[in-house]
């Protein structure tokens, strides 16, 4: 099967790999987003990840504590989920690469760019931990960034919910969604697609991003084949 992208940069949500418990990893789970992330590489894709911490913390819940601490609690919450799907996927067979922001010798490779798109190019996933290094970042940011370095075609965002929305569909039943967006729109009407850094990041490096449903991980190879699936917001 032909892929509509060569590379891509796949952000995933933390809170999506704890699944129905809300909190710390769910295997089954882990496995399903795996074979579809697997199968897109055995299409030829090149594929970068990112992953979120939102499973075993969140800044917002560290009331009382220093910023900068609670922020770097939540870096590694990223660098455990991207053992896991690491894990996950050399189960499966495919060829993985985890590298940190953050200096851990013994269980990653320090971020070096011309690497991570050496091994892309060979062929290897490569999963990028600790956000950005950088307390006061976002995961969305690291996403963002992350993309920008290794020259991918689209950021594919994994959310919660199958796109989009001017308001939460959870609290709000008549919530439209949107197939089309511009980045100038997100920031204007507030749109929850991603943190204003890293929309603002997309927007001048003209990096498209296409939000669709984690729930449903094989729409992210119906992505790869040229199938409008969730919300694209463009530069």
């Amino acid at each position: 099967m032909q892929s509509k992208y060569s590379r891509v940069l796949l952000k995933l949500s933390g809170e999506a790999l704890a699944g129905d418990r809300h909190f710390g990893l769910n295997n089954e789970v882990i496995s399903n987003i795996c074979k579809s992330i697997k199968e897109c590489a055995d299409m030829g894709v090149q594929i970068g990840i990112v992953v979120g911490g939102g499973n075993f913390w969140r800044g917002r819940s560290s009331e009382g504590m220093d910023r900068t601490r609670a922020d770097h609690i939540g870096m590694l919450a990223t660098q455990m989920n991207a053992l896991a799907v690491a894990d996950a996927l050399e189960q499966l067979g495919a060829t993985v690469r985890v590298q940190s922001a953050i200096h851990m010798d013994t269980i990653a490779e320090p971020y070096v760019r011309n690497k991570a798109v050496r091994h892309l190019e060979k062929g290897r996933i490569v999963i990028f931990g600790c956000g950005t290094g950088n307390p006061f970042c976002s995961t969305d940011s690291a996403a963002a960034l992350r993309a920008v370095e290794i020259d991918a075609d689209v950021i594919l965002k994994a959310t919660m919910v199958d796109g989009v929305y001017d308001s939460d569909p959870k609290l709000n039943p008549d919530a439209v969604k949107y197939d089309t967006l511009t980045f100038d729109e997100v920031l204007s009407k507030n749109l929850k697609v991603m943190d204003s850094s890293a929309a603002t990041m997309c927007r001048e490096n003209n990096m498209p991003v296409h939000v669709f449903n984690l729930d449903h991980p094989d729409d992210m190879i119906k992505i790869m084949q040229g199938e409008h699936i969730g919300t694209v917001v463009t530069p």
